[in-house]
């Protein structure tokens, strides 16, 4: 599928690092290259956190994912998805209700053809490769549309993906656009790392992932969003409790948080009215 006007498709290089396999790497995955470990460890050697973060991310997915199954969703959207690992959005939505049907949604050949491998045969499951600026070019896709009437009411998730969009403008007009063609009773769900806590280890950790990998896409930024300003991205969705809040806050259940240093990223869930 044809990027969006002035956006270059992404193309596989395992010599460069990438964001989805280091995110692979922190969660102890096996998908990931020696330029992708490298990238990580100095990541690591910012913020040592990096790891508890992953798995806080990966926590905060399947309560997420279990609430909208549990609420009546059976339609997800999943942008960004990244490389597919254990517990992944259609395995925890379908063990709630197995007619769930769920579409993945990336621009990265790799995640792919990892996504695809995965998947097999699972009739109610399917990946689409594009971008997630792309809007009609994700609602008009076959093989979305194969799954996903988008006259009855999804899951739009956004799984820590919206910071590789440093434009705040670009990253509203994404969410903004694909919410625009969600039915009512739609939901959304995302979640972002913010700076309110560590400012000068995000900053650090912002102008790493800025230099070194192929995720971030478009001008660079000094830091990444505040709570505040991912806030602002739930525009036009009402917020169900508890609104924007730190991962380990957002509906917690038996969980114990892994480590002392701060979990600096945030999640959300809004309903479309």
């Amino acid at each position: 599928m044809p990027s969006p006007a002035g956006h270059e498709p992404q193309t596989f290089d395992p010599s460069a690092p990438n964001e989805s396999r280091m995110h692979d790497y922190l969660l102890g995955g096996k998908d990931n290259y020696a330029a992708d470990r490298q990238a990580a460890l100095q990541a690591i050697e910012l913020a040592p956190e990096l790891p508890v973060l992953a798995r806080e991310g990966r926590k905060f997915l399947d309560r997420v994912v279990r609430f909208l199954a549990a609420a009546g969703i059976r339609q997800f959207l999943d942008i960004g998805t990244g490389l597919p690992t254990q517990g992944s959005v259609h395995q925890i939505a379908q063990a709630v209700a197995p007619d769930c049907r769920v579409v993945y949604v990336d621009n990265d050949p790799v995640v792919r053809v990892h996504a695809q491998a995965l998947l097999g045969g699972d009739a109610r499951t399917t990946v689409v490769e594009a971008d997630m600026r792309d809007a009609e070019g994700i609602a008009h896709h076959p093989n979305l549309r194969r799954l996903i009437d988008l006259d009855q009411p999804t899951a739009l998730l956004f799984f820590h993906v919206l910071y590789t969009i440093p434009d705040d403008e670009e990253a509203a007009r994404s969410v903004r656009r694909l919410g625009e063609l969600m039915a009512p009773g739609s939901h959304i769900a995302i979640s972002h790392p913010v700076s309110d806590l560590c400012p000068e280890v995000t900053a650090r950790l912002a102008f790493l992932y800025q230099q070194e990998t192929h995720a971030i896409r478009g001008t660079p930024r000094s830091n990444v969003r505040t709570r505040a300003e991912v806030e602002k991205l739930f525009s036009g969705w009402d917020l169900i409790e508890p609104g924007v809040v730190y991962l380990p806050l957002w509906r917690p259940e038996h969980e114990t948080i892994e480590s002392s240093r701060p979990i600096w990223s945030v999640g959300g869930v809004g309903r479309k009215p």
